[in-house]
C-alpha cells in the first residue's frame, strides 16, 4: 500500500480524504461539548457582519455558511474544518506535483504536513482561524507557481484572490506574499512576472475582496486590535527584556514548529537529507529565499513592533512549505533512495494512526483521570435542565464568555445567545414578563453565585431591566466520563421585567 500511495496521487488523495472523514466521525462520536473556537464559531454563526472581534471574518463567514447548511450542530463545525484542511493538502499537494519530476517526492512534501503537529494535530484539536490561513496559503503557493511556469490572466486573478482571503484569515498573512516578492526579485526570469500587467488583477482582486471588512476594521478598530496586541506586545517594564523575551519566543516557536518534520526527514531519508543541503535549484532558492525572508520579518516585528509572545500555530501559513522545500533540495542532490518513499509514507500513515487515536480517547482518558478538560464540561444537560426551571422561553439568553454561548446556541436551538461587549452584534430584543432574559456565568466548575461584574455591568445598561435583582441560582451536572461524584457548576438567573416592576 504505501508504494502505490506514494506514487499515485489519486491513491494519496483517496487516503486523505478517509483520513479527515475517520476526524469527522469521531468528533461526532465525543460528547457535544464545544472548545474554545468551536464555542466562539457557533456564538458568531448567528449572523454575518463584516467583523466579529479581533480576528478577521473569513473563516466566521464560512461558518455562517456551513451552519445554514448543516444547522447549529457539531456537523457544521467540524465538517468545515476538515474540509479546509483536505484542501489545504491539496493545494500543497498540486504545488508539489508542478515542482518535482519524481512523485514520490510530490507525495512526501503533501504528507509532510502530517509530520507538523501544529497543523496534524493542534488544527484539529480547536483551531479555527489558523485552518482558515492554512487553507488560504495553500491556495496562494499554488497560485503564485503556476503563475511563475506559465503566467495568465486567470492564474493573476486567482492569485489576488488566495491574497485576499488569506487577509482575511489572518493579518499576519500579508508577511507571505510580501516576502514571495521580495523572494522573486533576485531571478531574472521570475522577476518578469512583476512587471507584467497582469499584476494589476491580482492587486485589483486582492483590494476588493478585502476592502469592507477594511472599512469595518478603520471604524472598530479598539475591537479589531486590542486582543491581538495584547498578546503580541508584552507588558514588560524593560525593552531589552521584551526584545529577549521576544527572540526567545521566536526561536522556541521555530524549534517546536521545524523540528518534528526534520527528525522525520532525516529518518526517511538517512545521510542523503545533510548532503541534500548543498544543493539548489531555482525554485528551491525561490522557496529558500521567501524562508529566510519571513523570518527576517519576523526579526523586525520583534525588534520595532514589540511582539514577545509568538506562538509556533502563527508560523503555520509561513512554514507549511518547509517540506516541499526540503523535498526540492533532496531532489536537486540526485536520486532519491529507493527506501526513502516507502519509509516516510509508514511513519506518516502512523502520525495519523496516532492523532486519531489521542482525539478519540482524550476525552474519556481524562475524565478517568480526574484531569477534565473542555469536551468533558456537561454543557448539554445542564443548559437543558436550566432552560426547565423557566416560566416561558426566554428571549435572549446571555452569557458571561463567547466559548459557553456557542455551547447555549447548540444546546438551547433557535433561542438568540449574546454576550457583554459585543454590541456591535446585538439585535434588540423585547424584555417583559412573556418575554424574560436569562442569564448564565459559571467560575472553573465550582459553585459561584454572584454574577461577574460584566454582567451586572450589562444588565444596568438595558433600560427595560433596570432595577430588577439579579439571584443566581446553582446548578450542577456530572462531567462526562467523569469519576463518581465529580459535577460542573454553572449558575443561572431568571430576570422577568414586567412582574419585576409591580
Amino acid at each position: 500500500m504505501p508504494d502505490r500511495l506514494m506514487r499515485s496521487s489519486g491513491t494519496l488523495y483517496f487516503l486523505l480524504g478517509a483520513y479527515f472523514l475517520l476526524h469527522v466521525l469521531i468528533r461526532l462520536a465525543m460528547p457535544a461539548s464545544l472548545e474554545l473556537d468551536e464555542g466562539q464559531q457557533l456564538f458568531f454563526s448567528q449572523s454575518l457582519s463584516l467583523g466579529y472581534d479581533s480576528q478577521p471574518p473569513f473563516y466566521n463567514w464560512l461558518q455562517y455558511g456551513a451552519v445554514q447548511i448543516f444547522g447549529t450542530s457539531v456537523a457544521a463545525l467540524t465538517i468545515l474544518k476538515n474540509l479546509l484542511l483536505f484542501l489545504s493538502y491539496m493545494f500543497l499537494g498540486m504545488t508539489a506535483n508542478l515542482l518535482l519530476r519524481d512523485k514520490g517526492l510530490a507525495a512526501i512534501a503533501t504528507l509532510g504536513l502530517v509530520t507538523i503537529t501544529q497543523v496534524s494535530f493542534e488544527a484539529q484539536r480547536d483551531l479555527t482561524h489558523t485552518v482558515a490561513v492554512l487553507f488560504s496559503a495553500g491556495l496562494f503557493i499554488y497560485a503564485f507557481v503556476k503563475t511563475l511556469k506559465q503566467a495568465s490572466a486567470w492564474r493573476y486573478a486567482l492569485t489576488g484572490l488566495a491574497v485576499g482571503f488569506g487577509v482575511l484569515s489572518k493579518y499576519n498573512f500579508v508577511l507571505l506574499p510580501l516576502a514571495a516578492l521580495i523572494a522573486v526579485l533576485p531571478d531574472r526570469n521570475f522577476r518578469a512576472r512583476l512587471f507584467d500587467w497582469r499584476l494589476m488583477l491580482s492587486i485589483v482582486i486582492a483590494v476588493a475582496v478585502v476592502v469592507p471588512h477594511a472599512w469595518w476594521f478603520f471604524h472598530h478598530t479598539d475591537i479589531a486590535t486590542g486582543r491581538t496586541l495584547g498578546k503580541l506586545i508584552g507588558d514588560e517594564a524593560s525593552r531589552i527584556k521584551q526584545i529577549a523575551d521576544g527572540f526567545g519566543a521566536l526561536a522556541g516557536a521555530m524549534i517546536a514548529f521545524a523540528l518534528p518534520p526534520l527528525l522525520v526527514f532525516r529518518i526517511a531519508f538517512g545521510r542523503q537529507l545533510p548532503a541534500a543541503w548543498k544543493a539548489s535549484t531555482s525554485w528551491s532558492r525561490l522557496i529558500g529565499r521567501m524562508l529566510i525572508v519571513i523570518v527576517l520579518m519576523l526579526i523586525l516585528l520583534v525588534l520595532f513592533a514589540g511582539a514577545g509572545d509568538i506562538r509556533p500555530r502563527w508560523l503555520v501559513p509561513f512554514f507549511f512549505i518547509l517540506p516541499l522545500w526540503l523535498c526540492l533540495k533532496i531532489e536537486a542532490a540526485g536520486d532519491v533512495p529507493a527506501f526513502a518513499p516507502r519509509r516516510f509514507g509508514m511513519i506518516a500513515i502512523a502520525f495519523m494512526a496516532v492523532v486519531l487515536l489521542i482525539l478519540g480517547l482524550r476525552s474519556p482518558v481524562m475524565g478517568m483521570l480526574g484531569r477534565y478538560e473542555r469536551p468533558n464540561v456537561p454543557y448539554g444537560p445542564a443548559i437543558e435542565a436550566i432552560l426547565a426551571t423557566g416560566k416561558q422561553k426566554p428571549s435572549l439568553i446571555v452569557a458571561s464568555d463567547e466559548q459557553l454561548a456557542g455551547n447555549v446556541r447548540l444546546h438551547a436551538k433557535d433561542m438568540p445567545v449574546a454576550v457583554p461587549g459585543f454590541k456591535h452584534l446585538q439585535q434588540v430584543y423585547t424584555f417583559n414578563s412573556s418575554h424574560p432574559v436569562l442569564l448564565i456565568w459559571r467560575g472553573k466548575g465550582e459553585s459561584v453565585s454572584a454574577a461577574p461584574q460584566m454582567l451586572t455591568a450589562w444588565l444596568s445598561s438595558q433600560p427595560a431591566l433596570k432595577g430588577l435583582k439579579l439571584a443566581g441560582s446553582d446548578i450542577a451536572r456530572p462531567y462526562h466520563y467523569g469519576r463518581a461524584g465529580d459535577r460542573y457548576h454553572f449558575s443561572y438567573a431568571w430576570l422577568y421585567p414586567a412582574a419585576t416592576a409591580d
